[in-house]
Order: structure tokens, then sequence, then C-alpha cells
């Protein structure tokens, strides 16, 4: 029997990750860094892992898919995309949150901390929902022990081993964790009246 083999991406921050794992070995791994063109540069960079491993789409296991916290539009692009591919291929997608991966890649005690807008941080203390945290309650943090902030290429590899874990025992899809509602408002014109 072959090992699984999982493709995972991230888009919930400054950026495109993704990464290839079969078994243990993490086959390939793509990050760039950017604030906008994640959906335009996603699934060239999910074609490009696959051919540079000689694998395609219908060789993989599961699907790993970063849910946020983070910015709003790059969770939907993720979500999105790997909830369509899932249901394409016939194979689970596994949601896996910021925290968790944040957490699976550390050597030491500390508190996982995702970026937030303004300075701030998105914290998840044990036994209390996540929230987002101002300078000053991140600075009290740190006083008291040490944080944790992702780095995508990390990120986008604990969420293809989280998932890897999981893609056996996941039945609900993927969803995106959002904490804050997104900064965009509402258009305050009214409606257009549809005509019979």
């Amino acid at each position: 029997m072959s090992a699984p083999l999982i493709l995972s991406f991230d888009t919930s921050a400054a950026h495109v990750a993704a990464a290839l794992l079969s078994g243990e070995t993490l086959v390939a791994r793509k990050v760039e860094e950017m604030k906008r063109g994640q959906a335009e540069r996603l699934m060239p960079m999910l074609e490009e892992i696959l051919a540079e491993a000689g694998k395609q789409f219908a060789d993989l296991d599961a699907i790993g898919v970063g849910i946020g916290p983070g910015n709003f539009t790059g969770i939907r692009i993720s979500v999105s995309s790997a909830r369509g591919l899932a249901l394409g291929l016939g194979i689970p997608a596994v949601g896996v949150n910021s925290f968790d991966a944040v957490e699976a890649s550390l050597e030491y005690p500390a508190a996982p901390v995702i970026p937030g807008p303004r300075g701030q941080g998105y914290i998840w203390p044990k036994g209390e929902n996540p929230y987002l945290a101002t300078q000053d309650e991140l600075i009290d943090i740190m006083e008291d022990g040490a944080l944790a902030t992702p780095k995508a290429d990390s990120l986008v590899e604990q969420i293809a081993r989280l998932a890897a874990q999981r893609y056996q025992n996941t039945p609900a899809r993927p969803a995106p964790l959002y904490i804050k509602p997104a900064d965009a408002a509402p258009p305050k014109d009214p409606a257009p009246v549809i005509l019979p």
C-alpha cells in the first residue's frame, strides 16, 4: 500500500502557499508572498507542485486547507477551492486552523498568535473562544511567556501533516474560521429594481 498523498494550501494571509506530502515525506512546497491575486495564482501553483512531483490531482488521497483566521477574502479563496476540488475528485478535504498548525510546529512552549489587522493578533486561550487581541493585550501575554507567529512555509507543511492525521476521521467539509466580521461594509445605495 502506498503512502497517502496529501496536497495542502493556504491563502489566509498575504501569501499563496502549497505543499505536497507523501506519508511523512515533504515532497514539495512553494510559497509566494502577495497581497492581491491569490485567487488567480492558487490553481496554477497547485498544478506546478503536482507536476514537479510527477503527480496529478487524481493521485491525491486528501486535501488539507488553511481555514484561518486571517484575511477574509483569502480564507474564502482557499476553502472554496478545497471544497470544489474535494467534491470533483471524490476525496476528503480537511480544514486546519492556523492555531493548530502553528502549535504543531513549535519546539518550545508558546502561545500561537495569528497576525491581525492594525497590529492586533488573533489568539485562542485554552478553554476559551478565539478573539482578536489588542497590541496591549499581546504585550501583556508576552510578559507571561512566549508568542509564536506563523511562517507561511511551516504553516502549509503543518496543514498537510495534520490533514494526513485527520482525513480518515473528518467527515465535515472545511469551513472558514472567522473571528471578526469582514472590514468591507455593505453598500449604502439601494438595490437595483429588477424589471419583469
